[in-house]
């Protein structure tokens, strides 16, 4: 009697990670409600203590930012590693039915943050910038796209980079595309912890990846509509969100300022406020998102026009630690979930990875560092926005999973584009103190890196 209900017990704890919902006839059984919350939560604590654990030794290690720590843990626990050394174990804690509500939560994180980021957008400095902001943006995409002229025609001729009938143009522009994209997020992040926040170079930096970034999802989404999705594709993200910044540039801050009023009249921000606030948030998400372009630029162009003052200094407050702790390590986590680095597994294959790797540095780093310089910035300041915006991140993981996705690109030109996307992201921090941050620290330009911060960024 004890023993059958001692077996019993281990059975059903041994069956909790298995689908409990109703077999479909010559099926296995699909996943319950419950099946998602149990698989939810696992995954997060596992997500988090990566998270952390590798953050840790990039740090200690590397010299590396919390944020790099972050999207090799995706990597980590992908198939590249975790799925390659314990398959099964990879499998049942990361089963594919699941990966759409940790992608709904990747981007409710991602967002977030970046609302935050939005609100410490310094307006006067990017003014004071304005010029050069605008020649590093130009740069920073016209030199990707005549890179990627000239080597696509190359990678063309190499069966499996490319889906098979893809015309040149398609494929030069989802290169281009590709070239050209500045992570916005992880230039976040990194500029957050390297102490840039409040900085013009920061600024600048931040501001000009934001349009590079935008123009490399438009042009995604040119490429998208030969692909079945129509012309309205194209149409609607690139029309569609620049009549939703002009409204939000034109009417914001003077249709959110009673938000601030009330705030400085109370002395901290009511959750009712806090309410009003998310629910904006959410609904600009949702624009950019329906319309093609990606959510978390609703969230930072809206950020861009909250009011300032002790209204950002309490949703700071309230909301970063939860968003930067718990919600963002799941935005740098998925799409290393779906990465494979064993794709380049041949020397010609790996030569030509190099290449294109060489290719990508310098048309965005080198032509951004040449923009700059043209503008007027020293060389100093110029080497660390070409540093910076050569960081390409996990937002080159997700244009390049959809170009997967959609039969754009193969599994191993893929594997090229993560190899690439990882190593200018790893390079981004160091590079960056080496050609400014630490003369810059020495003369008391910018203080000391906040290795609380860069460990814990909230």
């Amino acid at each position: 009697m004890i023993q059958g209900l001692i077996d019993s017990t281990l059975a059903t704890l041994g069956d909790v990670l298995s689908p409990h919902g109703p077999a479909v006839q010559a099926a296995a059984k699909s996943f319950a409600p419950g099946d998602f919350s149990v698989h939810f939560f696992l995954q997060l604590a596992v997500i988090l203590l990566t998270c952390r654990v590798v953050g840790w030794l990039g740090q200690k290690l590397l010299g590396q930012p919390q944020v790099v720590g972050e999207m090799i843990a995706g990597v980590v626990l992908g198939p590249s590693l975790l799925g390659l050394l314990f398959p099964g174990l990879q499998s049942t804690l990361f089963p594919k039915e699941t990966k759409s509500v940790l992608y709904a939560g990747a981007q409710l994180g991602v967002g977030l943050y970046m609302f935050l980021v939005g609100t410490t957008l310094k307006v006067d400095h990017f003014r004071a910038k304005a010029k050069s902001a605008f020649g590093v943006s130009l740069a920073g995409i016209v030199a990707p796209f005549i890179i990627a002229v000239i080597i696509t025609p190359w990678l063309l001729g190499v069966p499996g980079l490319f889906a098979t009938g893809i015309s040149q143009l398609n494929a030069t522009l989802f290169m281009g595309a590709c070239i050209a994209l500045t992570a916005f997020p992880m230039l976040a992040r990194i500029i957050n912890e390297r102490g840039l926040a409040d900085t013009s170079l920061g600024t600048l930096s931040l501001t000009a990846g934001a349009f590079d970034d935008a123009c490399s999802w438009c042009v995604l989404a040119i490429v998208l509509a030969t692909f079945g999705g129509g012309p309205g594709v194209a149409l609607l993200a690139i029309g569609g969100g620049i009549l939703y910044v002009t409204f939000i540039v034109l009417f914001g801050q003077r249709l959110l300022a009673p938000l601030g009023r009330k705030v400085e009249r109370e002395g901290e921000m009511s959750l009712t406020v806090l309410a009003i606030t998310l629910a904006l948030f959410c609904l600009s998400a949702f624009v950019m998102d329906a319309i093609g372009i990606h959510a978390i630029f609703g969230g930072f162009i809206l950020g861009t026009v909250m009011p300032r003052g002790l209204f950002a200094t309490e949703l700071k407050r309230k909301v970063e630690p939860l968003a930067v702790v718990l919600l963002l390590p799941m935005f740098f986590t998925f799409s290393g979930l779906n990465t494979r680095m064993d794709m380049v597994n041949s020397p010609t294959l790996l030569l030509i990875a190099l290449g294109i790797l060489a290719a990508s540095i310098l048309a965005k780093g080198g032509a951004c560092y040449l923009a700059a310089r043209l503008s007027g910035e020293d060389n100093r300041t110029s080497l660390g926005i070409g540093a910076l915006m050569n960081s390409r991140g996990l937002m080159e993981l997700i244009i390049i999973n959809i170009g997967l996705q959609k039969g754009i690109i193969g599994p191993t030109l893929f594997s090229m584009l993560v190899l690439m996307a990882i190593v200018t992201t790893m390079m981004a921090g160091p590079l960056f103190e080496l050609v400014y941050g630490k003369k810059a620290r020495a003369s008391g330009e910018l203080g000391a890196i906040d290795t609380r911060l860069a460990a814990d960024p909230a």
